[in-house]
């Protein structure tokens, strides 16, 4: 099994809660597994809880998607 980076984890969450990339996308981008994705994004949000900065930069993410969202096309 080929280890994934740490950088990779970091961009695949970002993927996801950031740029509302779908769980589906990324495993066909990345070859992973579904559940490797969730349980990284669930690891992060854990890790949030705990860790102030990181908590900071989730909320800055998820802002970021929601005004994404709210921007007219």
């Amino acid at each position: 099994m080929t280890r994934i980076s740490d950088e990779t984890r970091r961009k695949v969450v970002r993927a996801y809660i950031q740029d509302g990339r779908t769980i589906t996308s990324l495993v066909a981008e990345y070859g992973i597994s579904r559940a490797t994705v969730s349980n990284w994004v669930r690891s992060y949000r854990e890790e949030c809880q705990n860790n102030d900065e990181e908590k900071s930069q989730l909320e800055m993410m998820e802002e970021l998607r929601r005004l994404r969202r709210k921007k007219p096309t």
